[in-house]
């Protein structure tokens, strides 16, 4: 599977963990971020990168690093076609895809550790949808949302 991944400054310390994880377990990394930190690489930015991989074709999933997580996670589904969660525990790394379908795994650099990283990546990425029907009609329903304006 092809991974797309992005971090912002704030979480550039997981950038190498997470990328050699990602390659161990036998996946292609499409890195959409910087190979170094820089200041100006804000959590848009690299959410936009990661999100556009997938929407375009070019990843099936992704994993984004900010501080927390919570910006990326929140830019990230902006994007229709985006279901970003962030993730501090690999039940839900795992049943976010199973049940919710979701492709973009958002960690925090500040929150947790490169060993709890690796887990999630590893839960996350091994990770299949369900595809039971409840799940399915579920999803439907997220997506019909999307570009839907609510006033």
């Amino acid at each position: 599977m092809k991974i797309a991944f992005a971090a912002d400054h704030a979480g550039f310390p997981l950038r190498e963990r997470v990328l050699a994880e990602v390659r161990a377990l036998g996946h292609e990394a499409v890195d959409c971020g910087s190979p170094v930190p820089v200041a100006g690489d804000d959590y848009p930015d690299v959410a936009l990168a990661v999100a556009r991989a997938i929407v375009e074709g070019r990843a099936e999933r992704g994993v984004l690093v900010c501080g927390s997580g919570v910006g990326a996670c929140i830019a990230a589904n902006k994007v229709p076609g985006i279901r970003a969660c962030m993730c501090h525990d690999s039940f839900s790394a795992r049943q976010g895809v199973e049940d919710d379908d979701m492709n973009v795994l958002c960690l925090g650099a500040r929150v947790v550790g490169e060993e709890l990283a690796a887990e999630l990546v590893r839960a996350f990425l091994e990770a299949r949808f369900s595809n039971a029907e409840r799940h399915r009609r579920r999803v439907e329903k997220v997506k019909a949302m999307e570009g839907r304006v609510i006033r």
